[in-house]
């Protein structure tokens, strides 16, 4: 990563920053570029819906702001902490106990239970989980009473369920859903979106998803658009055709 120099660190008052985030592959001779200097503030407990048309940088953007990714240049603040200054352990460290992530295919692990893949990121952190927040959280997303089954004895909205509680059991500073719903019928999709939504509200926990689906985006506080690796526009509080109307002009 080169390295520069930019504005102070984040206050308390901000769960996430970028500061001119930037991210080159090399294709051939020539670069290609996904991200270019993007920059972002994103407060304590707000849910943004991040979307754009294809090849926009909507994966790259969730990449390297989750820390699964460096950036070529450019700073990622989550709370105060500058992660593209850590090492590659210390980044994982880091996410273990700062970050959760709720993927599209649930990455459920098959021979562990649900309370047992619930506690994966404690575990895996050497750390003991919290026995009360873990029932708080698995009251909250509808498992009452399924702690004891397996990934293959789940419905696929009860494994999203699961997912979710996994990715809040360590009280992370923000979570990242990468198209949480892709998966699943629409029904049962409103559905898991409901749950996302309310736990992250109840635990006044910081929600940023990637998605295509204009339906999904609507129920997000805020929809920032990303197009040719740079935000194009944003909507506060935006209806599903609005969002569907915006991507349209985007793609021309």
């Amino acid at each position: 990563m080169t390295p520069s120099t930019f504005i102070s660190p984040p206050s308390v008052d901000t769960a996430v920053r970028l500061l001119q985030l930037s991210k080159t592959y090399p294709n051939g001779p020539e670069q290609i570029t996904a991200l270019q200097e993007i920059s972002l503030d994103i407060a304590p407990g707000a849910f943004i819906a991040i979307m754009g048309p294809s090849g926009s940088g909507k994966s790259t953007f969730l990449n390297l702001a989750a820390g699964l990714d460096a950036p070529t240049s450019g700073q990622v603040f989550i709370g105060e902490t500058d992660i593209t200054g850590l090492s590659l352990d210390a980044v994982t460290h880091f996410r273990r106990r700062h970050v959760g992530f709720v993927f599209q295919s649930y990455n459920l692990i098959g021979h562990l239970t649900v309370g047992e893949n619930i506690q994966l990121p404690m575990l895996l952190d050497g750390r003991r989980p919290d026995k009360q927040w873990q029932q708080t959280l698995v009251d909250s997303v509808g498992l009452t009473g399924m702690t004891e089954r397996l990934p293959s004895e789940l419905s696929g909205g009860q494994a999203q369920r699961v997912a979710i509680a996994r990715a809040l059991i360590t009280r992370p500073t923000v979570v990242f859903a990468d198209e949480p719903t892709g998966a699943l019928d629409r029904r049962t999709g409103d559905q898991v979106l409901e749950v996302l939504r309310g736990a992250a509200k109840r635990f006044t926990q910081t929600l940023v998803l990637v998605t295509h689906d204009p339906h999904v985006a609507a129920t997000a506080d805020e929809v920032l658009f990303l197009a040719d690796g740079r935000f194009a526009d944003k909507l506060v509080a935006p209806t599903s055709s609005q969002i569907a109307a915006r991507l349209v002009e985007l793609g021309r």
